[in-house]
């Protein structure tokens, strides 16, 4: 596996920057770690996240249970041998919402959020050119600008506190892309095309990048979304992460594009607009969760 420290010279889009990318985006594994975003603007949002979980009660946060399908603010609990976290999702873009408590919280992750957004359109920007289209080809494909981005704040609790190892099951995400941030390195394992469970290694301060499943269907598979999971085997301390699934417009229909048919690469994926797949499988759109093996058409002689 490959991962990479990329500068701001991928998202100006410099020939030797769209070299590295189509040679990291060939590898087993499609992920990265990347450093365009201020190091104060990420340990706020670390702080903002923290600020959530430490100066409320549970009380409080129980207000954002689940109340109706269209939740824009979301909060859970779960402690299980099969899951150990404890999660804030909110709705992040096109219209940012957050939770009243703390005072804190809005500040700091909104202008995560600022900043990521601008990543997310030069990543698409570089993409669209490894994929062979006009740069602004996955802005308009995708509909960036109305592109449907949720937050899931995790904390993870030590292994000594939890009820199994498992802090978040194996999954691929939906979507364009997920980006990653965490305050404790560890964590986060990836599966190879091998079969192995490779762990990630995230600097604080760093920023992972993941291809989501919408960017696999609009390849014809070329580009994977990769199964992940996380574990809490060598937490010694509670450990928080916020990962952001970066999507289209709910209304976008999202199909292999044709570039990527042909005699021998007949469309391998169903289309569907984006949120008809986040509901395909009894889901809210909130719980961003993978429908990709729904989406995926049985090979056939």
């Amino acid at each position: 596996m490959a991962n990479r420290m990329l500068g701001q010279e991928c998202f100006d889009l410099k020939n030797t920057a769209i070299s590295h990318l189509h040679d990291f985006f060939l590898n087993s594994i499609h992920s990265d770690l990347i450093n365009g975003v201020e190091q104060s603007v990420v340990e706020g949002a670390l702080k903002g996240i923290s600020d959530f979980f430490e100066l409320t009660n549970q009380e409080e946060r129980s207000e954002y249970l689940k109340k109706n399908p269209m939740d824009r603010i979301r909060w859970g609990l779960r402690s299980h041998a099969g899951e150990n976290r404890e999660y804030l999702k909110i709705v992040a873009h096109p219209e940012y919402h957050c939770p009243s408590k703390p005072a804190s919280f809005r500040g700091a992750i909104g202008e995560y959020f600022k900043r990521m957004h601008e990543v997310e359109l030069g990543l698409a920007k570089a993409i669209s050119k490894i994929l062979g289209y006009e740069e602004t080809y996955i802005e308009k494909e995708f509909k960036l600008e109305a592109g449907f981005d949720v937050s899931a704040m995790n904390l993870y609790p030590p292994s000594f506190q939890s009820k199994g190892s498992i802090g978040v099951p194996e999954h691929t995400d939906p979507g364009f892309f997920v980006s990653l941030i965490q305050d404790v390195n560890g964590g986060l394992q990836m599966l190879t095309h091998k079969g192995n469970w490779v762990t990630v290694n995230i600097p604080r301060n760093a920023i992972f990048i993941n291809l989501g499943d919408h960017l696999e269907i609009l390849s014809n598979g070329k580009y994977k979304s990769h199964i992940h999971q996380v574990i809490l085997d060598n937490n010694e301390v509670n450990r928080i992460s916020m990962a952001t699934l970066h999507g289209p417009s709910l209304d976008i229909f999202v199909a292999p594009a044709s570039r990527f048919i042909d005699e021998s690469h007949p469309p391998a994926y169903r289309g569907m607009t984006y949120k008809e797949s986040l509901e395909l499988n009894g889901s809210d759109e909130i719980d961003v969760q993978s429908s990709l093996s729904l989406l995926r058409i049985p090979f056939s002689l």
